[in-house]
């Protein structure tokens, strides 16, 4: 066995819905603006351009079902997603093959320090200040593939207290999951563990201490995040 100089940091993993053993998480890949309506919402065109994608570190997802309301900021807000994740990856991956490595989906919720995003842009430096802090992505249980199949069209929403806030279909994404994967694995070398986080429709906004979040998606049920 090999010796550290330092105690080895926990594992991230996550619960799966129908089994008792727990999903790895080795990096989170998030793609940007991937739904028009959202697009346009934040004062971009909605056509299709090249996808771009940030990142959040493993530890940021949490199933604990809290958000505690992070420093430095006056401004968090929700995005409803759907995490996909694999269990194999490689490089240039045919978009034909692509959901062959895909284990299954879950929701998750990119929060977002809003004001603090905003800053960087207007800098032109990197997201990850305003998007990659503890406990930015609540996520809950991992549904399968080899059970519910690979959704690509349903109902997506999330209401802050009993308030629908945010709703679109999975068909809505500009970027679908096999394109995604493809696209990702020109620039990285994918592998078992990779979470992909694959955007947002329309509705984001604010959250305020003691909300309650209520995330669904057809056939992944739904998560409730309450803001601490």
């Amino acid at each position: 066995m090999p010796q550290f100089a330092i105690e080895v940091p926990p594992v991230v993993a996550l619960p799966i819905v129908t089994n008792s053993a727990l999903f790895p998480v080795r990096r989170v890949y998030c793609i940007g603006r991937n739904y028009a309506a959202h697009a346009i919402e934040m004062g971009h065109d909605p056509d299709r351009e090249p996808p771009f994608f940030f990142q959040k570190n493993p530890s940021n997802l949490t199933s604990s079902g809290t958000f505690p309301y992070p420093p430095q900021s006056e401004d968090v807000h929700h995005e409803v997603e759907v995490a996909v994740m694999l269990k194999s990856g490689g490089t240039d991956i045919a978009v034909g093959d692509a959901l062959d490595h895909v284990f299954g989906y879950a929701l998750s919720l990119d929060m977002t320090r809003r004001d603090l995003q905003g800053v960087q842009k207007k800098m032109g430096r990197p997201w990850e200040i305003g998007k990659a802090f503890e406990h930015s992505a609540p996520t809950g249980p991992i549904h399968p593939a080899s059970e519910i199949g690979h959704p690509d069209k349903g109902r997506i929403a999330l209401t802050v207290n009993d308030e629908i806030r945010q709703e679109g279909d999975m068909n809505q994404m500009i970027w679908k999951v096999p394109e995604i994967i493809a696209y990702l694995s020109e620039y990285f070398e994918l592998a078992a563990g990779d979470v992909i986080l694959s955007g947002t429709p329309a509705g984001v906004g604010p959250v305020e201490r003691g909300d309650t979040m209520i995330a669904e998606a057809e056939g992944l049920g739904s998560m409730t995040v309450s803001v601490a």
